[in-house]
């Protein structure tokens, strides 16, 4: 997707020039958790063979952000709540940009033992596929 077709979906976004604007995006960091709730409740409805809802704990994908390598890319001061938006920020920015599809993260997150481990996957795949300038 081009610049000027993206802006035409999703007017509501802004440009970011790192990956440190998007993990502490808190704006970006609300519509993810919407999107990651959605995900991980198809994940478990995938698992569980029937349908099921349920929201992701702050402290799952405060491990799984750590785990997957972005703390080093976040302020030097910040809270486990903050990684956990920074995590929740990077998924539904992914999904927005089409570097993953909603399909790949739900099958990322119902393969996985637990869901730590399915975030961390899921936010490790998702930061080698971005490119921000000085950032690979």
């Amino acid at each position: 997707m081009n610049m000027k077709d993206f802006k035409d979906t999703f007017p509501f976004l802004k440009a970011y020039n790192s990956l440190t604007e998007v993990l502490t995006d808190h704006k970006l960091a609300a519509l993810g958790d919407a999107f990651i709730n959605f995900a991980y409740s198809l994940a478990l409805s995938v698992k569980r063979g029937q349908p099921s809802g349920a929201k992701v704990r702050g402290d799952v994908l405060a491990k799984a952000a750590r785990k997957a390598g972005l703390r080093e890319h976040m302020p030097s001061r910040i809270s486990s709540h903050m990684m956990a938006d920074a995590a929740e920020a990077l998924i539904v920015y992914a999904w927005l940009q089409k570097h993953i599809a909603l399909e790949e993260c739900v099958a990322t997150l119902a393969k996985a033992e637990d869901s730590v481990e399915g975030f961390t996957e899921l936010l490790s795949k998702i930061k080698v596929r971005l490119s921000f300038k000085g950032f690979l």
